[in-house]
Order: C-alpha cells, then sequence, then structure tokens
C-alpha cells in the first residue's frame, strides 16, 4: 500500500464509496463466500474465512495509511462510517 502522489491520487466519495470506504474488499468477501456456497463447498469455506480475516486486517491498515497521508481521507472516514457493510462495519 502506498499513496501515488505522482498520479495525484485523491479521495472519491461517489458511487459505491458513498456506502462503505472499501467496496472492492466488500465485494471479494461475497466472492469468497459466494463461490464456495455454489460449489457445495463446504471446505472451500475455511480458505475463504481466513482470506477475510486478512482483508479486514488489511482494511485497518490501509485505513491508517490513507488517513496519514491522503488529504481529505480523515474527512471522508468521518462521512462514510462503514468500511466493508453498510450500516454494520
Amino acid at each position: 500500500m502506498r499513496i501515488q502522489k505522482e498520479r495525484a491520487q485523491q479521495v472519491i466519495t461517489s458511487g459505491p464509496y458513498r456506502f462503505v470506504r472499501h467496496p472492492g474488499y466488500a465485494a471479494a468477501i461475497g466472492m469468497f463466500v459466494g463461490i464456495p456456497l455454489a460449489l457445495a463447498s463446504w471446505w472451500g469455506l475455511l480458505p475463504a474465512a481466513l482470506a477475510i480475516a486478512l482483508l479486514v486486517v488489511r482494511t485497518g491498515l490501509e485505513d491508517r495509511l490513507l488517513q496519514a497521508e491522503l488529504s481529505g481521507y480523515s474527512d471522508y472516514t468521518r462521512r462514510t462510517r462503514h468500511r466493508l457493510v453498510p450500516g454494520i462495519w
């Protein structure tokens, strides 16, 4: 994770970013759970749980980095309170 200053990285607050701060990760979690369920592979939920745990940790680390280094991100976190699940977390 790094801020891409050479690309003038900025905070996006429209689209799915209005509801959660990490919509891509939220979609990935849905896929991690959905694919094993679609394949009726209960054992497939074990690595999915590990991947979800790692994504949750990553969102925390990423939020800290973005608040420290990306202008406007702290204000965005106050307006968009949920990281992955709208209304819950």
